[in-house]
């Protein structure tokens, strides 16, 4: 094992990091107006790494002057795509250049094991950077089917300044899928990260200033969300509003875009994905490793983590089997350790809100069957083992509420058309799965699931080519591919008399 891989490497790199802790507005480090900051705590091992500025409406007017001129003065918006497509690709290579410590950011601020922020993290914010940045000089505008004597041109026009809140979960590609685009088609951008994860956020800040970026064109700003977060929402010069996290912050957050001045707002909210397995599976074991991964990455803090697993009833025993034995070898670890495969859940809250769900499961009639506990309590941090409920009914508190941890609900079904009901009885539709042989069934099953995103025979796939996002109360927009950048835009009729 290499020097960079062990975890002797990463405990030391640990104690010798600098953490940044000022925002960034027009350029300028600084912080917050009023000086106030709050802890930014580890949930490693519970321990204060630094302190961050705690942002109110004060900031908030600051960071969107800087954005708003900057982007009037046409320093960037009236770039050609090819120059700010140059910029960045830059910022992509600075945020490469820079990967270990932006991992190791990650991991010390929400808890994720190392090997994942350095594997899935720090290459997923890269390629989306690079990708939106190729992307934005291939575009062409329309030319409308007209007589000889008119032209009608269709064209797209930056919002303007966009504000973006980004969750704890993964702070760096939350925040590159919203800054990509955004960034390459002219606009001018707030980044408000989580309270809980602001680490990554202000180096990318700090970034994007090196990698040429003008000033005022990308600002960060910390703080909670009713301090921070409402003023953006609220805010009248602010043309674009974009979120990911919760339902229930995503439909207040929709309010107040349109109580305000009718802000362009894109909500990409939670989910209680259905992971669906028929008895035609094409390998039972693989199908089991695949499903316990798909609820215990990251914690289970994923939002199409899949939290629902249906079973056929004649393989469900014997299956879940499969999957608790896949579970046993997820437990939690240092997340400083490469060989960890599930670190520590993102605060103490987050903790305690699942442990409650745990409890909620056992007293509402499911059977557990592995897990549940807290685990590592005397290392100060905040972990859960991975946790297997049997025997579930879809109508319980466990299958119908996000838990957003390593909580898994199985269902039994018999029937096709059984699967379907149970899969669509929710009010999310972000993600779904389903194995099979049957190609047939592939599509039919595929076709009939209300979900934005439906794999066949995997979990969790896709990459920057397709779109993300959900239906019902999983949101409205979409992430990635080209589709994204219409979130950033507004389309342009623009119809010119040529006979005069």
């Amino acid at each position: 094992m290499s020097e960079i891989k062990n975890k002797a490497f990463w405990q030391e790199k640990a104690q010798r990091t600098e953490f940044p802790n000022q925002i960034i507005i027009n350029g300028e480090f600084k912080s917050s107006v009023t000086g106030e900051t709050f802890p930014c705590v580890s949930p490693i091992d519970g321990r204060v790494l630094t302190n961050i500025p705690a942002c109110n409406q004060a900031d908030v007017e600051l960071a969107v002057t800087a954005a708003r001129n900057a982007f009037e003065s046409g320093c960037w918006s009236e770039l050609p795509p090819g120059v700010r497509k140059s910029k960045l690709l830059k910022f992509a290579d600075l945020i490469q250049k820079h990967g270990d410590e932006l991992a190791l950011l990650e991991t010390l601020d929400m808890g994720k094991p190392i090997g994942d922020s350095l594997a899935v993290d720090i290459p997923a914010t890269v390629r989306c950077i690079r990708w939106n940045a190729e992307a934005v000089d291939k575009i062409y505008d329309e030319v409308a089917p007209t007589s000889p004597k008119e032209l009608g041109l269709v064209t797209r026009d930056p919002l303007g300044v966009v504000a973006a809140i980004v969750p704890w979960n993964f702070p760096l590609i939350m925040a590159a899928w919203k800054i990509g685009p955004a960034l390459a088609t002219g606009n001018s951008v707030i980044l408000k990260p989580s309270e809980k994860s602001p680490l990554t956020a202000l180096k990318l800040g700090e970034l994007a200033l090196e990698a040429g970026i003008p000033a005022g064109v990308f600002n960060v700003i910390t703080g909670l969300g009713k301090e921070a977060g409402e003023p953006l929402a609220t805010h009248m010069d602010i043309d674009g509003l974009v979120f990911t996290g919760s339902t229930a912050v995503g439909k207040h957050l929709l309010a107040l875009g349109a109580q305000s001045n009718m802000k362009r707002t894109f909500v990409e909210c939670g989910g209680k994905s259905p992971n669906i397995v028929f008895p035609d599976a094409p390998d039972l074991d693989t199908a089991a490793k695949a499903s316990a991964v798909g609820i215990f990455f990251n914690q289970g803090e994923v939002c199409t983590a899949g939290s629902r697993l249906l079973v056929h009833n004649s393989i469900k025993k014997e299956f879940v089997e499969k999957v608790i034995n896949a579970a046993k070898t997820m437990q939690p670890g240092d997340p400083l350790d490469p060989e960890t495969s599930l670190g520590a859940m993102v605060d103490k809250a987050q903790m305690q809100r699942v442990l409650s769900y745990i409890e909620t499961g056992k007293s509402g009639g499911a059977t557990l069957s592995c897990g549940g506990v807290q685990a590592l309590e005397k290392t100060g941090g905040f972990y859960i083992e991975p946790t297997v409920f049997d025997n579930v009914d879809n109508k319980m508190t466990i299958a119908q509420e996000e838990i957003f941890g390593p909580v898994l609900s199985v269902i039994g079904f018999d029937t096709e058309e059984e699967a379907i009901a149970i899969a669509n009885d929710t009010d999310y539709g972000l993600a779904a799965a389903l194995w099979t042989t049957d190609l047939a069934r592939a599509h039919r099953v595929s076709r009939k699931l209300r979900a934005g995103s439906v794999w066949v025979n995997y979990y969790d796939a896709g990459d920057m080519t397709a779109p993300f996002g959900g239906f019902k109360q999983s949101g409205n927009g979409r992430d990635k591919s080209l589709h994204a950048l219409e979130k950033y835009t507004e389309l342009k009729a623009t119809w010119m008399n040529l006979d005069y």
